[in-house]
């Protein structure tokens, strides 16, 4: 997580300490813009449990699959690891045929054979990396995990605009397509890659969608209560679109966003609409958020040990 472009972060900081920005000073659980609510009023997000897997102190990627099953993954490592809406150890799985320079988000989208997961190596902290990569492969079956998973195809591609640093990815089962927020910009930039041709091509561009401006800024008492991210609280860290494809959640270090899609309008116009924001869980590693299957919730968990899982239920 290191910071890398420091004439924007003193540029956003003197913005954020000149205007005080008292008005988001005050903890909220839930903002509501007056033409976007989401039919409520609803609890917020609510302790369900901890990770209880030793090895997963990183989580950064959660994936709903069937039978109440959730995939995990850290940010480290080739493993895959199984847990519930509560966070029970599951078991794992070895993930053969891939590398780890920096998995960031996990997604779930439709194979010929069968549902496929997607790992999406696309951390770039530093803005270095011309490619990054996307590894699928067939989903588990239910049941204990046993041996190792093969990637059964891997998708190199790059950004039009070169490097970013990318967090957060989800699959729009309505667009057909996996988009991709980016972390550092201000505002996050997204970008798509159509699923039909990220099965068979070797190595694609993603294309620039548009702008996601509706994030809350840091305020000042978020830089003075964490010097070090203080300035990243609002910068997506994790994104799921749930499987009616009607709404998504995306995770910062200091709160959930919800945004909605009506009638037939595409993601990246949705995503122009002011979001409803759901302040908390009270850390500052959240990285991983996922709707459960059936879309009645959203799940959060977050960096380090022991990581609390956190659930929204939904209208």
């Amino acid at each position: 997580m290191n910071i890398r472009n420091t004439s924007v972060l003193a540029l956003v900081l003197t913005g954020v300490l000149l205007a005080g920005c008292e008005a988001g000073d005050t903890s909220v659980q839930q903002t509501e813009s007056a033409n976007q609510p989401l039919s409520g009023p609803e609890p917020g997000l609510q302790l369900a449990g901890k990770l209880e897997a030793d090895r997963l102190d990183e989580a950064s990627g959660i994936q709903a699959g069937i039978g109440g099953v959730f995939f995990v993954h850290n940010d480290e490592g080739k493993r895959l690891f199984l847990t519930d809406a509560t966070g029970r150890d599951l078991g794992s799985y070895k993930v053969e045929g891939a590398k780890n320079k920096d998995w960031e988000d996990i997604a779930r989208v439709p194979g010929a054979e069968g549902p496929l997961l997607v790992l999406g190596d696309i951390g770039d902290n530093h803005g270095s990396r011309s490619r990054v990569s996307l590894y699928f492969l067939r989903e588990p079956p239910a049941g204990e995990p046993e041996g190792k998973f093969e990637v059964q195809h891997r998708l190199r591609f790059s950004y039009p605009d070169g490097p970013r640093d990318v967090e957060a990815m989800a699959y729009d089962p309505v667009g057909g397509r996996l988009l991709l927020l980016s972390k550092r910009d201000q505002p996050p930039r997204l970008y798509g890659l159509p699923l039909d041709l990220a099965l068979w091509q070797q190595e694609m561009e993603a294309e620039f969608l548009g702008e996601v401006p509706g994030f809350r800024p840091p305020t000042r008492s978020d830089i003075l209560k964490h010097p070090r991210r203080g300035l990243w609280v609002s910068q997506p860290t994790g994104m799921d679109i749930s499987p009616d494809g009607r709404l998504a959640a995306v995770i910062t270090y200091r709160s959930l966003y919800l945004f909605r899609r009506e009638g037939s309008e595409s993601w990246p116009d949705a995503f122009l609409r002011q979001p409803v924001e759901y302040e908390g869980p009270p850390g500052t590693h959240e990285e991983a958020v996922g709707f459960s299957l059936d879309g009645h919730s959203v799940i959060v968990t977050t960096e380090g040990r022991p990581a609390p899982v956190y659930r929204l239920d939904l209208p």
